[in-house]
């Protein structure tokens, strides 16, 4: 049985190479010219990453993808009022925007030299009619950032792996693709610049819980999604961490305890 997905570690015929760092497990595949960095971390909702270390790597692999100069800007996908679908608006919620500030306001309050920064949170076609790449678009043209980092909610073939893994990739995101809903992908041939995949598995086809628990096919399961029960918890804590991780990327200059008073958690 194929079991829709977001993660690319899941996908047959994707070899990924794999080490270890600051005790934790990352992995490296291409698939059709696009690279993805998978983390897998202790479970999301169990810490807030006391020690630094998950936020420090997610940073890093950022830093590595982002392009050294240029306005970026950071989209919040998802619809804020279902849940499992929020974590892309509740991220953007903690990006730091600083394309506003500039000249001496900005060295007043010691963020002056900081690279621009900006947010949007396009929603979803059911709530807004327009199409997440058609604002985008939009914004784009008027901003002309160098690159646009979209966040996300992902779907997971494997229950184990919901809340426990990060994604990155350099080849953009198909928002809705691993539930099937497909919408128009948001690539750099899309929307003319390079766009970086952030996201974390919320939910896994109940295709999948039907395998895993009573190794057999239920009619009618690959129609449905489930969802951890602590999934508020999950979405809130990763949200927090994609940020910081974000945050520290865009403007490494910035110590993380900074950011933690700037931007509201």
């Amino acid at each position: 049985m194929g079991y829709r997905t977001d993660l690319a570690l899941e996908r047959a015929g994707v070899r990924a190479k794999k080490e270890t760092i600051n005790g934790l497990q990352v992995s490296r595949m291409e698939e059709d010219n696009v690279h993805y960095i998978t983390v897998e971390a202790p479970q999301i909702t169990g810490t807030i990453d006391g020690d630094g270390k998950l936020r420090a790597l997610l940073s890093q692999e950022l830093q590595a993808l982002l392009p050294k100069e240029g306005e970026v800007l950071v989209a919040g996908l998802g619809n804020p009022q279902v849940t499992p679908d929020a974590l892309g608006p509740q991220c953007a919620d903690r990006v730091l925007a600083t394309r506003h500030v500039r000249g001496k306001a900005a060295i007043d309050v010691g963020l002056g030299g900081l690279r621009s920064v900006s947010v949007a949170k396009p929603g979803v076609l059911g709530t807004t009619g327009v199409e997440t790449a058609e604002m985008l678009q939009a914004l784009i043209r008027e901003l002309h950032p160098a690159a646009v980092v979209a966040v996300d909610a992902l779907a997971a073939g494997r229950l184990h792996r919901l809340g426990k893994t990060v994604q990155i990739s350099d080849g953009g995101i198909s928002p809705g693709a691993g539930v099937g809903n497909n919408r128009p992908s948001l690539c750099k041939k899309t929307l003319g610049v390079p766009v970086i995949g952030l996201g974390v598995p919320t939910v896994v086809d109940a295709a999948t819980l039907c395998s895993d628990l009573c190794s057999q096919e239920v009619e009618g399961a690959s129609h449905m999604m489930v969802t951890p029960r602590e999934i508020d918890t999950l979405v809130t804590r990763a949200a927090h961490l994609l940020g910081l991780a974000l945050n520290c990327a865009l403007n490494p200059s910035l110590e993380p305890e900074v950011y933690e008073q700037l931007v509201a958690c």
